[in-house]
């Protein structure tokens, strides 16, 4: 039984009132104008370099025409609605792989002001997809997957269950309800801990509620339960992400077929395991700076950019001093670690790719997600300048739509 990859139809239904007149918008706008052509000096569509002289044109909740702004102003002369944006840039809104928001309780608004459209929610209470049209589209994984007395409510404590940031399987019947329940409430992601502890550095590590993490080893996942998990998730087309930390859960992941890592390991990867990881096309959620006291995550994203890893963007918003939208710091450690002496010009597209484009490829639940391109969700941003001179940029963005909606507007 395989559901389409279309994983919110009803997004795509929902019905947005129209005003006549545009103007300024601001986070409690009315709804967006039936059309709105969009103009400026460059434009990053989620895959190709930066073009100059663009437009966008957005009806209802989609992108339905763009190309060069002399040609398009001409053809969408139907549409009275232009916004000249001048100096700027419009992108896909930003999507971030693992955040915490439910979690820990973070504005929703907050993080869409500030540019990240869609965000994939880790651990906490499971909840079925929401907004997409003036709102966060938060996708929800639901509480990690965790072996008994292991990894998270190991740290953070509680009986666990799907309200809680873990669940306990202790069995392959259990792992693959588990999943069918993840499945019922349209998650794209099933998340596995397969941390046994004692990474110097690790977050994990640190004091929690006032108590030291539990002395390591602890217990993990067994292999024929990680099996059935992802399995049972390949049955229902869903992603398995997987939270490790060394090489014993590393090469564990790799047995079970897991997808995704969620953030770079911790400590340091034999190459052996990194290569077959990449030969086996896992992709790699950054979460940089959430590991950066680790003394093995910089190595391990150097070796697998040298192999040729895909990776995905990743903040893991609710950490503390983590921005509450775009993370112009992860992004250039990101670069800082993928690139040579000199930075190349597709260098600086990848790691925006990570955040855009890629990023709406492995979620699969809306076609064209976190791109620039006709019949793309409507999901754009927009800032003064050009941001892959100054990422800094993208962390207060000057226009910030979701699904066709205007959230924020500061061009006057």
């Amino acid at each position: 039984m395989m559901k389409t990859n279309i994983r919110l139809p009803a997004m795509s239904l929902m019905i947005v009132a129209w005003v006549a007149n545009f103007t300024s918008f601001s986070v409690d706008a009315a709804a967006a104008p039936n059309c709105l052509l969009l103009i400026a000096d460059r434009l990053f569509d989620g895959i190709n370099p930066v073009k100059t002289d663009m437009a966008v044109l957005v009806e209802g909740d989609k992108i339905t025409r763009l190309g060069a702004s002399t040609h398009l102003s001409g053809k969408c002369g139907k549409c009275s609605n232009r916004l000249y944006l001048g100096n700027a840039t419009i992108l896909p809104g930003f999507i971030d792989a693992n955040t915490h928001i439910s979690f820990q309780k973070i504005s929703k608004d907050k993080v869409l002001a500030h540019g990240i459209t869609t965000a994939q929610d880790a651990g906490g209470t499971l909840k079925i997809p929401e907004g997409g049209v003036g709102k966060l589209r938060l996708l929800s994984s639901g509480p990690i997957l965790q072996a008994p007395g292991g990894y998270p409510l190991n740290v953070f404590g509680g009986q666990g269950g799907f309200n809680k940031i873990g669940y306990v399987v202790a069995s392959v019947a259990q792992a693959e309800k588990a999943v069918l329940k993840l499945y019922d409430s349209d998650a794209p992601e099933a998340i596995i801990s397969l941390e046994p502890g004692g990474e110097v550095g690790a977050p994990w590590m640190q004091v929690h509620n006032g108590k030291a993490a539990p002395k390591a080893p602890w217990p993990m996942l067994p292999l024929p339960i990680a099996k059935a998990i992802v399995s049972k998730a390949q049955e229902y087309g869903i992603k398995v992400v997987a939270q490790v930390g060394e090489n014993t859960g590393f090469k564990r992941a790799l047995d079970a077929g897991v997808d995704q890592l969620a953030y770079m390991p911790c400590a340091r990867i034999s190459e052996n395991l990194l290569t077959r990881a990449v030969k086996q096309g896992v992709s790699f959620v950054t979460s940089l700076g959430s590991v950066s006291a680790c003394r093995g995550a910089r190595a391990n994203m150097v070796s697998l950019a040298n192999k040729h890893a895909k990776f995905i963007y990743g903040s893991q918003i609710g950490q503390a001093n983590v921005p509450l939208g775009i993370n112009s710091q992860e992004l250039q450690r990101m670069l800082t670690l993928t690139s040579g002496a000199t930075v190349q010009i597709n260098e600086l597209i990848n790691v925006l790719k990570a955040a855009t484009s890629s990023a709406g490829e492995q979620l699969g639940v809306e076609p064209l997600l976190g791109r620039i391109a006709i019949g793309a969700p409507a999901d754009i941003i927009a800032v003064r300048g050009n941001p892959l001179q100054k990422f800094k940029l993208l962390e207060s963005p000057d226009l910030v739509m979701s699904g066709g909606k205007m959230v924020i507007n500061k061009f006057k």
